[in-house]
C-alpha cells in the first residue's frame, strides 16, 4: 500500500536528496500497486499530493510577485529598466523550489498512468437496473460481480448532496450487506426479493447490478470505480 506522509515535504531534513529518496520510494510502492491493478488509495494519494505541491508553487510565486522591487539598471538596448527583488530567496526556500519542481513532473506521469487504468476498467464495467426503479433512486442497493463466475457482492448505498459556497456534490456512501453465491437458480431479481423481506426500512429500494468483465481487486479498486460510476448513472438517468 502506497502512503506518503501529508508532511513529507517539510517534516525532517529539507535536503533534495533526501526528499527525492522519500518521493522515489513513494512512487515505488505506487508502480507495485498499479502493476496488480490496485488503484486506491495510492490515486487518491498522488491527486492529494499533486494539487498541494501545485498550490504551494503558484502561492509561493504570487507572493514573490507581489514583493515591491528596486531597479537595479537601465537596459539602454532595449529601453528596459531592469528591476531586482528587494526580498530574494534563502538557501532554504531555493532547496524546497528544486524538490517542488522534481517532484510535480513524477506525480503528473504516475496520476496518467492510474488514470489510464481506471478508464480502462471502467469502460468495460455493465450496469443496468434490477426491477422497477422508483422516482427517487438515491439509496437502495448495488450489485458487484467481478468475472462472470464470480459471487455477488451487496452492498447498499446511500447519495448525499454536499452544499459549498461554490458549488453542490454529490457523494456516495455504501455499506457492505453479505456476498450471495451465485448457481443456476439464482438471479439479481431474486436477491432483490430477499432483501426486502430482510431489511423492511428500505420497502422499494432502486437496485443496480454492476458487472465487470474483468478480475481485479475489489475493495481497492472495482468498488470505489462501481460507486462512481453509478452516481454518474443515476444522475444522468435522473435529469
Amino acid at each position: 500500500m502506497a502512503i506518503l506522509n501529508n508532511n513529507w515535504l517539510t517534516e525532517k531534513c529539507i535536503d533534495f536528496e533526501y526528499k527525492k529518496y522519500v518521493l522515489l520510494a513513494f512512487l515505488q510502492d505506487v508502480n507495485k500497486d498499479f502493476e496488480v491493478q490496485r488503484l486506491y488509495p495510492s490515486l487518491r494519494e498522488l491527486i492529494t499530493h499533486y494539487r498541494q505541491l501545485v498550490s504551494i508553487k503558484e502561492k509561493k510565486e504570487e507572493l514573490y510577485r507581489g514583493f515591491p522591487q528596486n531597479a537595479k539598471e537601465i537596459d539602454a538596448e532595449n529601453m528596459q529598466i531592469l528591476y531586482e527583488k528587494i526580498v530574494q530567496d534563502d538557501e532554504l526556500m531555493k532547496e524546497l523550489e528544486t524538490i517542488i519542481d522534481f517532484s510535480i513532473p513524477h506525480f503528473q506521469h504516475y496520476l496518467t498512468e492510474g488514470k489510464k487504468i481506471y478508464e480502462a476498467i471502467e469502460s468495460q464495467l455493465n450496469i443496468f437496473p434490477v426491477g422497477v426503479i422508483p422516482l427517487h433512486a438515491k439509496n437502495g442497493y448495488i450489485f458487484i460481480r467481478d468475472g462472470k463466475d464470480a459471487d455477488t457482492q451487496v452492498y447498499e448505498y446511500d447519495i448525499t448532496l454536499f452544499e459549498q459556497p461554490e458549488a453542490k456534490y454529490r457523494g456516495i456512501h455504501t455499506q457492505f450487506v453479505k456476498t450471495q453465491e451465485m448457481d443456476l437458480g439464482m438471479s439479481y431479481q431474486y436477491i432483490k426479493l430477499e432483501l426486502l423481506k430482510e431489511k423492511q426500512d428500505l420497502p422499494n429500494p432502486a437496485t443496480y447490478a454492476i458487472e465487470s468483465e474483468w478480475v481485479v481487486p475489489l475493495e481497492e479498486t472495482l468498488l470505489p470505480i462501481a460507486k462512481r460510476r453509478l452516481l454518474r448513472y443515476v444522475e444522468g438517468n435522473a435529469a
